[in-house]
């Protein structure tokens, strides 16, 4: 079990919510750590997670969760509900890049995603929910792509290409079932032909006979 589904099944699964995406993460800036803090639990991987409840109305969320070194375990960390998102910035629309800030009601962070296509996906993941569960209040989406913001995103391609295959089959069917049809059409004339064909000859063989 990879990283990612680890997570979903410990982390969002006991508290009924689905995890639609994560990206593995790593700070750009190094963040201020107070000067009596002590007692640090050693390095640690992160992930920024974006889940949506099972019950309705659905709530969508972002989390930050993460593993320390020596666990095979997640932590959850922070966590923010999708409305207090203000501002997703891509840095550069221009390039693929690994690098992205998150702008929230009460916190800043600027990332980079382990590899431009991990942030990519997630940015595509994100967009597409932030369109489909919130009604006001959409985040800015700034310095992205356009295949985040667009139709080539992979979850509309993937809903297109379902719906290609869709068709595709339907319009096989029919055209079988037309052949079928012309098919079974043609034997019953060769049948109806065969059956008088066989009666005139029985006719003309019994005026013979006569």
């Amino acid at each position: 079990m990879n990283a990612k589904s680890a997570i979903s099944k410990e982390i969002f699964a006991p508290h009924d919510e689905r995890m639609l995406g994560a990206v593995q993460v790593k700070r750009r800036t190094k963040k201020k750590i107070p000067f009596l803090a002590t007692g640090g639990q050693g390095e640690y991987l992160t992930y920024i997670c974006l889940s949506v409840t099972n019950k309705k109305p659905a709530q969508a969320s972002i989390t930050k969760v993460k593993q320390f070194e020596g666990s095979t375990s997640f932590v959850r960390r922070t966590q923010w509900m999708l409305e207090q998102l203000r501002q997703v910035n891509g840095i550069d629309p221009n390039r693929d890049s690994p690098e992205f800030d998150l702008l929230f009601e009460n916190a800043f962070d600027q990332w980079v995603a382990n590899t431009a296509s991990e942030k990519c996906t997630f940015f595509q993941v994100l967009h597409h929910t932030c369109q489909r569960y919130l009604t006001d209040k959409k985040p800015e989406f700034i310095n992205c792509q356009s295949k985040i913001m667009g139709g080539n995103s992979i979850l509309h391609s993937a809903a297109d290409s379902v719906t290609s295959a869709v068709q595709k089959a339907s319009q096989a069917l029919n055209e079988r079932g037309e052949r079928l049809g012309r098919a079974e059409e043609k034997t019953e004339e060769l049948k109806n032909s065969a059956q008088q064909f066989a009666e005139t000859a029985h006719k003309v063989r019994f005026r013979q006979d006569k």
